[in-house]
C-alpha cells in the first residue's frame, strides 16, 4: 500500500540537516537522484541544471525531497556526472532564503560529489519504490497545503498526451550568454527544443491539470529520434521525433506512472512535471503467499 508523506518526517527534516551541519553550514549527505531537468540558461552560471532527489539518512532511509540548484552538470568532471537513479554523497546547504525560500531548495559544492551506487530495476523497481513511495502525496493540493514545492503524485486518469510548439530560438539575451567568450571555458552549445511535451490528467480528488514536462530524458529522446530520422526534410524529421516521443509517453501511461512535480520559484502556484516514475504493472491477482 502506498502511503502519503508523513507529518512526522516533516518535523525531522530540519533537525536532521541542522544536527549534521558544520560551522560553515555545509555538510555531506547522501541523496537519491530522482530526475534532472533540461539545462537552462543563467546569467551567472551560463548553463544550469535543476536536480530533484531524496535526502537519505545514515541508514539510507528517505527523509525528504530535495532540490539541488544550480548545477553546471555538463561542466562536472566525468566521474561526477551522476546518472538518474543513483545515490550520491555531496556537501550541501540550504539556499539563501532571500534567493529561494522553498523548503526543499539546497546549494551544493559540486566538487564534493561522489557517486556511491546505482539503484536497479530488479523485482519490479522495488528498491526504487522503497525510496520514493514513502514520500508520495495524494494531490497537488496536498503539496500546497503542506507548504511544499516538490513531490510525487500518481494521476487517477490520463486524458491525453500533448505536444505543442514553443519558441524555436533562444531569446537574444540568452544567446549572448551562450556565446560569451571565456578565457577558461569554450562557448556553451545548448540546443533550444522548439516543442513542449506533457500530459492532461485528472487526480484522485477530481481536479484536472495540464502539465508540461521538463525532464531532460524526454527532451533528449526527442533530439535522438529526430536526428536518427531518415526523412529528407527537417520538418519531417521533427514530425517523426514528435510522434515517437508521443508514442513513448502514451506507452508510459500504461505503466504504473507517477509524476515528480515541482513549482516555479517566482510562481509558486504553478507546477510542472520534472520527472516520470514508471515501474511496470504488477498483477496482484498472480501474487502468491508462497
Amino acid at each position: 500500500m502506498l502511503v502519503s508523506f508523513s507529518y512526522g518526517i516533516l518535523n525531522k527534516v530540519s533537525n536532521y540537516i541542522d544536527s549534521s551541519s558544520d560551522s560553515l553550514g555545509m555538510k555531506k549527505h547522501k541523496i537519491f537522484i530522482a530526475t534532472k531537468t533540461y539545462p537552462s540558461i543563467s546569467k551567472t552560471y551560463r548553463e544550469t541544471v535543476c536536480t530533484a532527489g531524496i535526502l537519505l539518512d545514515d541508514d539510507d532511509k528517505p527523509v525528504d525531497w530535495i532540490r539541488i540548484y544550480p548545477i553546471r552538470y555538463r561542466r562536472l568532471e566525468f566521474d561526477q556526472r551522476y546518472p538518474r537513479w543513483s545515490i550520491i554523497r555531496a556537501s550541501i546547504e540550504k539556499t539563501d532564503r532571500n534567493k529561494d525560500s522553498r523548503l526543499e531548495s539546497y546549494r551544493i559544492d559540486d566538487s564534493s560529489i561522489e557517486i556511491i551506487r546505482s539503484i536497479d530495476t530488479s523485482n519490479g523497481w522495488q528498491n526504487r519504490k522503497d525510496l520514493i513511495f514513502p514520500l508520495k502525496f495524494s494531490s497537488i493540493q496536498e503539496i500546497k497545503e503542506r507548504g511544499k514545492s516538490l513531490g510525487l503524485i500518481t494521476p487517477y486518469h490520463i486524458n491525453k498526451v500533448f505536444t505543442e510548439k514553443s519558441e524555436r530560438d533562444w531569446k537574444p539575451k540568452q544567446q549572448v550568454i551562450l556565446d560569451q567568450l571565456d578565457l577558461f571555458e569554450p562557448p556553451v552549445e545548448l540546443e533550444k527544443i522548439p516543442y513542449k511535451f506533457g500530459y492532461d490528467f485528472v487526480e484522485e480528488d477530481g481536479k484536472s491539470h495540464r502539465f508540461s514536462i521538463s525532464d531532460w530524458e524526454i527532451s533528449e529522446l526527442y533530439r535522438k529520434c529526430r536526428n536518427k530520422s531518415q526523412k529528407n526534410r527537417e520538418e519531417d524529421k521533427e514530425k517523426e521525433g514528435l510522434e515517437k516521443v508521443k508514442d513513448k509517453l502514451q506507452a508510459l501511461a500504461k505503466k504504473d506512472l507517477s509524476f515528480i512535480v515541482g513549482n516555479l520559484k517566482d510562481h509558486r502556484q504553478n507546477f510542472m512535471i520534472i520527472g516520470l516514475f514508471y515501474p511496470p504493472h504488477i498483477d496482484h491477482e498472480q501474487l502468491s503467499l508462497f
